[in-house]
């Protein structure tokens, strides 16, 4: 892995290893159309997760001011692409301000109904009750399955594709116009460590077994489609092209 990856907090030594990601949105343009690929961590919200660094409460407003000085507005962002329900994506209209409230937002039924009922995680509770279920009691939710075509039609266009195992529902959000297919991850990958470990689960994995066999179906198929990844957690500059190497993967990160 130190050939293609390598950072100061990672170790060889199992004990004193630790690994740190990143959260990250991306703006897709196609046919006009704008697409907010958003994690929505809750940059203004205060949630029980052990060990998480302090999210800046003006994170939106700044990411606002980014998207304006590129020409976009963030009152044309049409359709936020949703990939889970939970505290990973949850709706965050409220900061996005009033504007955006004709946008329509999907969210899969499963993960909806998943996370409606769970407790045992105070921080999905939160979120679900701060973020998800107001836009859901306001009629702002599209309720879209895990294989709908949100733009055009598959292979030429935006569609989601059915990736459950880290939480009911999870899909990953793929993007084709021409040249090479882009792949949005989410939560099925954190880390560049798991390109060499795809087999070991990921301790926030709802179903482990599920999950490995969704990342490696998933890495599987990017290398075999030349496909570029946009991960939700990598560190920068976080795009790049899955390799096989081996019987597992390695990644090429792609320069600005």
């Amino acid at each position: 892995m130190k050939t293609w990856y390598w950072s100061e907090e990672l170790s060889v030594d199992a004990e004193a290893a630790i690994f740190r990601i990143e959260v990250r949105s991306y703006l897709l343009g196609i046919d006009g159309l704008n697409v907010l690929v958003d994690t929505c961590c809750g940059n203004d919200k205060q949630r029980s997760v052990p060990g998480r660094i302090g999210c800046r409460p003006d994170g939106w407003k700044s990411c606002s001011r980014r998207l304006q000085s590129r020409r976009y507005s963030s009152r044309v962002v049409h359709a936020p692409a949703r990939r889970s329900c939970g505290v990973e994506y949850p709706p965050r209209r409220r900061t996005l301000g009033p504007h955006i409230s004709q946008c329509p937002l999907c969210i899969q039924p499963q993960g909806l109904r998943f996370f409606a009922r769970q407790t045992r995680e105070a921080h999905n509770r939160e979120a679900y009750t701060d973020s998800v279920l107001p836009v859901v009691e306001a009629g702002l939710a599209d309720i879209v399955e895990s294989d709908v075509c949100i733009h055009r039609e598959i292979e030429d266009g935006i569609w989601l594709e059915d990736a459950a195992g880290h939480s009911p529902g999870s899909v990953v959000v793929n993007a084709r116009r021409g040249g090479s297919r882009v792949v949005f991850m989410g939560d099925i990958i954190h880390h560049p460590i798991q390109l060499v470990r795809p087999d070991l689960p990921f301790f926030a994995d709802e179903n482990p077994v599920e999950a490995c066999a969704t990342r490696r179906r998933l890495l599987e198929q990017c290398v075999d489609n030349e496909c570029v990844l946009f991960p939700a957690h990598f560190p920068d500059p976080a795009a790049g092209r899955v390799q096989r190497a081996g019987r597992h993967f390695s990644y090429g990160f792609l320069q600005p």
